[in-house]
């Protein structure tokens, strides 16, 4: 089965990037119908565009207040009727509008190891606790920031001497694994949310999430 998504985007869009060559090299049973930034100049867009995808602009600037900009976009994307919403670097918090009318239809890619570090600032955070490995999630997006079920995640070692954008880059080339993977469990229907879970096949996944080791 191949399923309809929209994705949202704040800037450079390379996890789109990586969902548009999924799909160019039949790794991913999907088909992106729009993209929509809350940016106009982010560069996202152009990957859209130069992939024949439709893109929109809907600015939270236009707006006075969150409630009104979430419903607006709720709206948007209901024009789309996608069977799956993507955030890939969507720098907005959504609110219960939008998120409860796409309930358990909503993804985001956060780059940490959740439920550490939810929020802004991940790497640094994590290099201030000294933490030995970090990485990325993609998880279920729900009312509480960062908090939905966890779908699956890649561990990145944390090197001596990293800075935080050195830490960025590897997590970022894990990111563009497994954000496409997770749209694929979803398509193949085999993802099913119990509780604050994700199960694969309906069995359990270790650690809120599948694991993937870092690619040599």
């Amino acid at each position: 089965m191949t399923i309809s998504v929209v994705v949202l985007i704040s800037g450079r869009g390379s996890n789109l990037q990586s969902i548009i060559d999924a799909v160019l090299r039949d790794a991913l049973p999907a088909r992106i119908i729009a993209v929509v930034s809350n940016q106009a100049d982010a560069l996202g867009l152009e990957r859209a565009r130069r992939a024949g995808i439709a893109t929109r602009v809907l600015n939270h600037k236009d707006f006075p207040d969150r409630g009104a900009y979430d419903r607006a976009l709720r709206d948007l994307v209901d024009e789309y009727a996608p069977d799956l919403i993507v955030l890939a670097g969507f720098m907005r918090v959504l609110g219960p509008d939008f998120v409860d009318h796409f309930d358990g239809h909503i993804m985001n890619i956060h780059p940490s190891l959740l439920p550490k570090y939810r929020g802004l600032n991940t790497h640094a955070r994590a290099l201030a606790d000294g933490a030995t490995e970090h990485g990325a999630s993609v998880h279920f997006v729900t009312r509480d920031l960062d908090a939905g079920p966890v779908v699956i995640q890649a561990t990145v070692p944390v090197q001596d001497h990293d800075t935080p954008d050195a830490l960025a880059h590897r997590v970022l080339q894990q990111e563009h694994r497994i954000l496409p993977q997770a749209i694929t469990w979803f398509a193949e229907n085999r993802l099913t949310i119990s509780g604050n879970r994700v199960l694969l096949d309906g069995e359990n996944s270790p650690l809120q999430g599948l694991r993937l080791p870092t690619e040599h």
